[in-house]
């Protein structure tokens, strides 16, 4: 399977030798990592905050947090990304059901807009079977097309490979199935329409940009609360289908990581739009009883 499906499935969509203090930023400072303690448990496990897809040369992991994954027991994604067996089981389910295509949900001008712009801008697969796949899925790929950078990488693939080298176990939070099937309910045809929508904001390539730029920039100076708010300005559908999406899924993990966290130190590491505000995973851990505190995370500013 091609780094571009890992990414599409984890879309929707990780011993340190010697003891060192974690350093600590203030309560209201900004970080992507974060420590969950107290409320009986034994040891610390941790939440990270990560994007799917990033320049490779923005996508270095903090020492902190290196260290951090060395010393957990299990590293938590969204899905299981070592499972290449349940991964290929999805394919078919990035596809709409009932021979639905782009061709049957779009007026012919729009379905010729977006033909030729998916034609000139993705080589991953031809239109003819890219035109049966979830448009939200559709538009991701086309997404990456976009990023002002020769190589692209996830975050989740960052935390992967130190995971890997230091031979920790990987888990997934819910399955790829299950994510798939969240996507499959939004009507196909407000998938299409945000997919035109996005390929009309596309013909002002210079201003999409911009946008991107200040997402990404957001999330390197890790201001969470700028990352929720622009999450949402720039994705209509996650605004609208919020709870499903995001808030639902956020509280069934709380659930799964209170019977996870009592018996070892876990790494959580999931969308950064998952952790902040009133429903986030941080807000919900604290209404559970535990302290969640901001980590040091630095590591190299973003190449302009």
């Amino acid at each position: 399977m091609n780094r571009y499906t890992v990414i599409l499935i984890s879309l929707i969509v990780f011993v340190f030798a010697c003891k060192q203090k974690e350093v600590e930023v203030p309560a209201q400072g900004n970080s992507l990592l974060w420590r969950v303690s107290g409320n009986g448990l034994e040891k610390p496990s941790y939440l990270y905050g990560t994007v799917h897809i990033i320049c490779s040369e923005d996508a270095a992991l903090s020492e902190n947090f290196k260290k951090i994954i060395r010393k957990a027991d299990e590293v938590y994604f969204e899905v299981d990304l070592d499972n290449m067996a349940e991964m290929m089981s999805v394919l078919d389910k990035m596809k709409m059901k009932g021979g639905t295509t782009l061709e049957t949900l779009l007026g012919q001008d729009d379905f010729e807009k977006v033909k030729q712009y998916v034609e000139d801008n993705s080589s991953i697969l031809p239109f003819s079977e890219m035109k049966k796949y979830l448009p939200i899925l559709v538009s991701t790929i086309l997404v990456e097309k976009i990023m002002d950078c020769d190589e692209r990488t996830g975050i989740e693939e960052e935390v992967m490979e130190v995971a890997k080298k230091n031979k920790k176990q990987v888990h997934g939070l819910e399955s790829s199935s299950y994510q798939f099937s969240l996507m499959d309910s939004i009507p196909y045809a407000e998938q299409a329409k945000e997919l035109v929508a996005f390929v009309d904001s596309a013909a002002n390539e210079e201003w999409l940009k911009a946008e991107m730029d200040k997402f990404y920039d957001a999330y390197l100076e890790q201001d969470m609360e700028k990352v929720e708010k622009m999450t949402m300005e720039m994705d209509p559908t996650l605004t609208k289908y919020a709870d499903m999406l995001l808030y639902n899924r956020n509280r069934n993990w709380v659930v799964k990581l209170k019977e996870l966290m009592p018996e070892k130190s876990i790494v959580v590491a999931v969308g950064a739009g998952h952790l902040p505000g009133k429903n986030g995973l941080i807000d919900l851990l604290k209404k559970e009883g535990y302290d969640v505190t901001p980590l040091e995370n630095n590591f190299p500013k973003r190449k302009k």
